[in-house]
Order: structure tokens, then sequence, then C-alpha cells
């Protein structure tokens, strides 16, 4: 077997060095599931903040290997959102992981993970609430329900907010219920006296009150 010379050898190495250093690394954060699987009781993936289920590494869409040079710049720009108000918009990352970043920053958010993965809910605040029903992403985050999912959420939490929300709706319908009732009530009495002869000798019904 052929030898190689030290030059040779050392070039090569130098080459994937810098190869490695130019590569992207994709980075997930297993302590955040963990904890939300520990406090809620749900099973959560890397979904929870990750473009992809399986998480930001391989080559699926929403993963590292397969972002052409425009994602690989957001990427980039996200990676250096180190402080809270940063816009955020990262190729590998849901809209709750880039609002996890814009609020907290990650240097914060590191500083978390290292620490209590607690910490988020209160990094992240109680006035956030991307898919708008009701139930801060925060608080979603604790309970291990989807933020980005109108439809998931602690039940009846939702039912509350849902009551409150659609309140006048509710009410029309129970109104317009009521009206719909009453109506074919008297609708029926009515068709009651006019179709059955030993009751035409009878006024016609108007208190919509049980025919004999």
């Amino acid at each position: 077997m052929r030898r190689m010379s030290r030059p040779a050898t050392t070039l090569r190495l130098a080459l994937a060095a810098a190869l490695l250093a130019a590569a992207p690394v994709a980075l997930a954060y297993p302590e955040f599931e963990a904890f939300v699987e520990r406090h809620s009781g749900r099973y959560v993936n890397c979904a929870l903040c990750h473009a992809h289920p399986d998480g930001p590494e391989g080559t699926k869409p929403g993963q590292i290997r397969s972002l052409d040079a425009e994602e690989l710049a957001r990427l980039n720009l996200a990676r250096a959102a180190f402080e809270p108000g940063s816009d955020v918009d990262s190729p590998i990352l849901n809209d709750f992981g880039d609002e996890i970043l814009h609020r907290v920053g990650k240097r914060r958010f590191l500083e978390i993970r290292s620490t209590d993965p607690a910490l988020l809910a209160d990094a992240l605040g109680t006035d956030s609430d991307l898919d708008g029903d009701g139930i801060p992403d925060a608080t979603e985050y604790l309970e291990g329900t989807d933020p980005l999912d109108a439809q998931h959420g602690a039940p009846l939490r939702l039912l509350r907010n849902n009551l409150e929300r659609y309140r006048f709706d509710i009410l029309m319908i129970v109104l317009a219920t009521a009206c719909g009732l009453w109506g074919l009530n008297h609708l029926l009495a009515w068709a009651g006296w006019r179709f059955r002869p030993a009751l035409r000798d009878d006024p016609p019904p108007s208190g919509g009150g049980t025919l004999p």
C-alpha cells in the first residue's frame, strides 16, 4: 500500500476541516421536548418548533441538507438573532420556533436550555397566541398542545374560550331556535284544527295549546 506523504495528508485534513466548518450545523434541543412530555403527559416531537417533525437534520423539506442558497442565508440570519425583537424567518423552524427567537432571543433561549426549560413559558409571556384559539402560546407549550392549531388545546379551555368568543352567535341561534319552535307549535295546532272536521266548530287555536 502506497503511503501518502505528510504534506498531502496535512492538506487533506485541512480541506476536510474547512468543509466541516463551512457546512451548516443543525441543532435540535430535546431538553424542551422532554420537559413538555414530563410536565403535560402528552407526547411531543420536533414539530413543536421545527418545520419537519423529524427535526432539522436530514435531506427532507424543512431540513438542513435540503436548503438552497436563499434558505441558508435566512438560516444564518435566524442564528444571529441573539437578542429579542429580531425578525426571524428560519427555514428549519415553524412559526412557533420563529416566535420563540423573536420574543426571547437566541442568547436567553440557550440560557434557559441549560438551566430550566420551564422558564421558556415565562420568557414568552402571555400576549402571544399564534393560532388565535384564546390560549397563549406559553400555556400551550406547558400543556403540550400545538400552538399553531386552533383545534388543538385543553378541551375545557377551548370550550370556555369558544363560548366567550361566539356568545353573540350562540345567543342568536338560541333565539332563532326558540322562535322556530314557537312558530312550528302554532302551525301544527292550526293544521290540526283545519284538517280535523270534529274541531271545525271550535274557534281556531290562538294560544298554541295542546289539542284534545
